[in-house]
């Protein structure tokens, strides 16, 4: 039975292969958008498929932090509408909320934006960081420096690699 994360990965670096040198970029970044995958696994996909690791890295974050924003700025929407309603109905917090909210309070937006991607999907953690009421500049930028320090740890990581293997 295969993997459909690893299906996912191995259909892009096929179509990075096939595509024109202009264009591999932009496989990259839409590779980036996509959760589990983010803007290391993008940049890592272009490396692999013999995209220069600067160029690979900044498509990959690129694609990871406009898929990120799009996340952000709909959550925020939504927030505020709920939040807006007149009687709206406050629910009890999922067992999953309640685990986010501590780690919230413990570690604040700098720590689960840094340490979020060992665990959850920036995406997630960045909606999850809206929805709990933190601002919007805070989210984006704490969010765009970690997919930045994975996305450059990973490059650095995958070209070692392949120049340790040539």
């Amino acid at each position: 039975m295969s993997n459909p994360v690893s299906d996912l990965v191995a259909g892009f670096q096929d179509l990075v292969a096939q595509m024109p040198d202009l264009v591999q970029p932009l496989v990259v970044a839409l590779a980036g958008a996509v959760p589990f995958i983010e803007g290391e696994g993008a940049a890592a996909i272009g490396v692999v498929g013999g995209i220069h690791p600067v160029v690979a890295a900044i498509a990959g974050a690129a694609g990871n932090f406009l898929c990120v924003a799009v996340v952000v700025l709909a959550t925020a929407r939504v927030r505020t509408a709920v939040t807006t309603r007149a009687g709206a109905a406050e629910k009890a917090p999922s067992a999953r909320s309640e685990k986010f909210q501590k780690a919230y309070h413990r570690y604040g937006t700098p720590g689960v934006s840094l340490l979020g991607p060992l665990i959850l999907p920036t995406q997630f953690t960045a909606a999850a960081l809206k929805g709990t009421g933190v601002p919007t500049r805070t989210v984006l930028f704490w969010q765009g420096a970690a997919i930045v320090l994975w996305t450059t740890l990973v490059t650095l990581i995958i070209t070692g690699v392949i120049a340790a293997a040539s």
